[in-house]
């Protein structure tokens, strides 16, 4: 009975005691590539400054115009909203909605009968009054009546005329008619509709060509004036850009914005543009020349001047510089910088005036001595940056040899057999 109860608590000392041995060596080993690891690295205080890795461009010179970009709304060339101009009761239509009409043509016609009649009662009462003022001329000559009888029949002649007159005006206004060749838009009347003064009927549009109204800042105003090309393009039609030119410039600057309020022609003979479309506009100012251009990302702004850091000798050295017109992520350099010049794009918040910088080549591999040994490539810190060179650990203390632990099952007796 005694046998069976020591043979169970002998197993489980001998397997806790192998535990704890087991663990004890593994801190050592833990504890010893530490120290060697630490001993084999150079101090960070030891050695020259790093150099900071950069992204660098050469400045050059491109073909750049100079112009103003702005955006604007198209408009028709001339736009007119018909209404009549005496009332009636619509008896014909004389158009197709959203096609092209001539000019002079009669578009909507209204019932001329009252009119017509009261034409025919004003002639009937200028024939009369003709009548009656030959006669007072020959009463008059004779003797019969005054010189003031005959001057009230000569006026009720020029009254007579005149009612005749705006009977036929009144007559002609029961037909309205296309002021101006053009493509006609959507009518809100029918035939049988009675229609007062001035009320809409139809939209007449001229498109071709087409006004552009657009607006600059009151800073570029002597850099524009009429003749000036320039470019219209639409988010309507991508890809597809129409010329046009300068034709007025408002004298009013616009006090709200302090804006110039400019308008150019733009061409449509295939009238695909269409008057309400936003257009974008890039007036050109001054013709194509060479000057030097950097990215934008090589400015650093300070305050109101901007900076680039050009690299002379392996140092970063910091230039004030003048900027000029800015276009497709391009700056135009006016002073500051010549062709040829090592300009940083990348990196800039990490260094100042002074600095050791390195340029990043994509693609590029650790650097490794040639004292170190092959495999400590492989151990390269990976905070370091590319192209730095790599400390190797001796060859010594490269790597830690472990004990290999005992199987704990291994070490355990067998139980012992019961008598």
């Amino acid at each position: 009975m005694k046998i069976s109860v020591v043979a169970p608590v002998a197993l489980l000392a001998v397997a806790i005691a192998a535990v704890g041995g087991y663990w004890f060596g593994t801190q050592r080993t833990v504890a010893a590539a530490k120290s060697a690891s630490v001993a084999g690295s150079p101090s960070p205080d030891k050695g020259a400054p790093s150099a900071v890795v950069v992204e660098v461009v050469t400045a050059a010179t491109a073909s750049m115009p100079q112009m103003i970009t702005a955006v604007g709304s198209l408009r028709s060339d001339e736009s007119v909203t018909l209404r009549p101009e005496v009332a009636g009761r619509v008896v014909k239509i004389g158009f197709e909605e959203g096609r092209p009409v001539a000019k002079n043509a009669v578009l909507v016609k209204l019932d001329p009968a009252i009119n017509e009649a009261e034409v025919q009662q004003a002639k009937a009462n200028l024939t009369l009054a003709k009548s009656k003022y030959e006669r007072a001329i020959d009463l008059q000559k004779q003797g019969f009546i005054s010189g003031q009888a005959r001057d009230e029949a000569e006026n009720n002649l020029r009254v007579a005329e005149a009612a005749e007159a705006l009977a036929a005006a009144r007559l002609a206004k029961t037909e309205i008619r296309a002021p101006f060749s053009g493509i006609i838009g959507l009518r809100s009347v029918s035939i049988g509709d009675y229609v007062k003064e001035g009320q809409d009927m139809v939209n007449l549009e001229s498109i071709d060509p087409l006004k552009v109204d657009f607006r600059v800042p009151e800073i570029h105003l002597k850099q524009v004036q009429v003749g000036q090309t320039l470019e219209v393009a639409l988010d309507a039609l991508p890809g597809k850009t129409h010329p046009g030119k300068v034709t007025a410039i408002n004298p009013l600057v616009d006090a709200g914005g302090r804006a110039i309020v400019i308008r150019a022609l733009v061409k449509n003979p295939e009238t695909t543009l269409r008057p309400g479309m936003f257009a974008r506009v890039k007036l050109i100012t001054r013709e194509a020349q060479d000057t030097l251009v950097l990215p934008e990302q090589a400015l650093v702004p300070q305050g109101e001047d901007q900076y680039v850091y050009r690299v002379v000798d392996g140092k970063a050295v910091r230039t004030k510089v003048e900027v000029g017109l800015r276009r497709d992520s391009r700056v135009e350099i006016l002073k500051g910088v010549t062709p040829g010049d090592t300009i940083v794009v990348a990196g800039q918040l990490k260094i100042r005036d002074g600095t050791l910088v390195t340029f990043a080549t994509p693609g590029a591999k650790v650097a490794v001595p040639k004292e170190a040994p092959a495999a400590a490539a492989s151990q390269a810190s990976p905070t370091a940056p590319a192209g730095a060179p790599v400390a190797a650990q001796p060859p010594a203390q490269a790597k830690a040899q472990l004990p290999t632990p005992a199987k704990a099952e291994g070490s355990v007796p067998p139980p012992a057999p019961k008598s």
